[in-house]
């Protein structure tokens, strides 16, 4: 499994599930992300992971700002592309083509859409994080009134996890 851009949560429960994870960002998040379990990083700036020739069985964006045809070229024979995330551009590219891509072939690739929590997805989550299988990463956290300016972080992306507002 790859994970582009972060989704700590992402890395965790998949390593939970015995996945082998590669973490994709920036290199001052290369630590945190093996930290929280993944197997191999890869920092974006100086390597193009859908250049390199591996493979991947699922890839996670939650910043996806890639061609999907680059994505596509990163997957296995059978491989999983799922936009969490990311520019409007690539966002559409995967509204549009990923159903088109995934009915020619073995390949899937879409975009997540809200759809309302299974409780039994819910109460999984909760076992995870009440066993400490699951933690979440806390950069920062800003009062409501400096909203403006946690929302400015967070544009930046040095954000080394969760950002949170307090009440």
């Amino acid at each position: 499994m790859l994970c582009q851009r972060q989704g700590t949560f992402a890395v965790q429960i998949a390593k939970y599930l015995g996945a082998e994870v590669t973490g994709v960002d920036s290199a001052m998040k290369l630590d945190m992300l093996r930290s929280i379990g993944a197997d191999h990083v890869i920092d974006y700036t100086q390597e193009d992971f859908t250049k390199s020739g591996q493979r991947y069985d699922l890839i996670l964006d939650v910043v996806a700002y890639r061609s999907i045809f680059a994505y596509k070229r990163a997957l296995g024979p059978d491989g999983i592309f799922i936009y969490v995330g990311g520019s409007t551009k690539a966002i559409f590219q995967g509204m549009l083509l990923g159903p088109l891509i995934s009915r020619s072939g073995s390949k899937k690739m879409g975009v997540v859409m809200g759809k309302p929590n299974k409780k039994e997805d819910l109460v999984f989550l909760q076992e995870l994080f009440e066993a400490g299988k699951v933690d979440p990463i806390i950069d920062r956290r800003y009062p409501l009134s400096e909203l403006p300016e946690a929302l400015r972080y967070l544009e930046e992306g040095r954000a080394l996890g969760k950002v949170v507002i307090t009440m």
